[in-house]
């Protein structure tokens, strides 16, 4: 069974058995499903790989409890290997080829079967599209008053629990993405974030976008202050919270072309910040 799935406007096709029960393990992509004939990749879950002749390309350092990656060349093409932690067994061997338009998934721990699907779209999804002015973003985004307002941090500084914050003492916001929205900048030179089927452990899954407000780098501190940042101060925040191989010279140099527009069109503070309601309100006067 095919299923065509459009995220941020970029539409690719899922290959699965027509019996495969991650069919009903993946309602995070309900709000997302449609029908194409022109996806920009296909991924098609398999039950062997071929044999082929693999040369490391890189071995993703981690922090505990963090995503482990392994990344091979097969000549032109790619294989990937990766693990929900860096202590768990590969649960997920992806075979892709040179462009990422196909690609073909082996789950080697049938127990993590849904986190090996994720995990391998939503790599091809960010290596297809890093020359196409979108940028699959680490960040949690609240909307209010109509447009989206990323927060951007490493994994446990904090930027869901300001999320938290901003739902609870800022009026009329609501959560679009709690971990892995989408970036674009448009033909216009407009930047906009749009929802995914990727949130990370929070369920949040809206097929909705919304021009971006401002993109805010939580520090943890022991007061609240916004500050406005520089461009290079803007662009390192940008790079480091999006996702790509960034080191492979084709696709490092879309990815900065594309930092380069969203730092243009965005505005970008750094928040040092406590966990609490003053720094959701200190956020809200700056971005505002």
């Amino acid at each position: 069974m095919k299923k065509e799935i459009s995220v941020a406007g970029h539409i690719f096709r899922v290959v699965l058995p027509d019996d495969s029960p991650l069919w009903a393990e993946m309602g995070q992509y309900d709000p997302f499903y449609v029908e194409s004939d022109a996806p920009i990749f296909e991924l098609e879950l398999v039950d062997e790989l071929p044999t082929m002749e693999k040369t490391l390309y890189f071995d993703q350092p981690t922090e505990p409890g963090e995503t482990k990656i392994v990344i091979y060349r097969c000549g032109e093409d790619w294989y990937f290997e990766s693990s929900s932690t860096s202590s768990r067994p590969v649960s997920m061997k992806l075979w892709a080829n040179s462009d990422f338009t196909l690609s073909k998934l082996l789950i080697a721990c049938p127990s993590e079967s849904l986190f090996a699907i994720n995990n391998a779209l939503m790599l091809q999804y960010a290596f297809r599209t890093a020359g196409m002015n979108t940028l699959e973003m680490h960040a949690s985004v609240i909307e209010n008053g109509g447009k989206g307002y990323l927060f951007l941090a490493k994994s446990g500084t904090g930027k869901s629990t300001h999320s938290k914050m901003w739902l609870r003492n800022i009026p009329d916001s609501h959560l679009l993405n709690d971990d892995n929205p989408i970036v674009r900048v448009l033909e216009d030179g407009s930047v906009r974030v749009y929802g995914s089927p990727w949130s990370g452990k929070t369920p949040c899954y809206k097929n909705l976008d919304y021009p971006v407000g401002a993109m805010v780098q939580i520090v943890r501190a022991p007061f609240n202050k916004a500050t406005r940042l520089g461009a290079i101060n803007s662009y390192a925040q940008v790079y480091s919270s999006s996702s790509g191989i960034k080191f492979d010279p084709q696709m490092g140099d879309a990815l900065h072309n594309t930092i380069n527009k969203v730092v243009a069109g965005v505005k970008c503070y750094a928040l040092q910040c406590l966990p609490d309601a003053d720094a959701a309100k200190v956020c809200y006067e700056a971005v505002k």
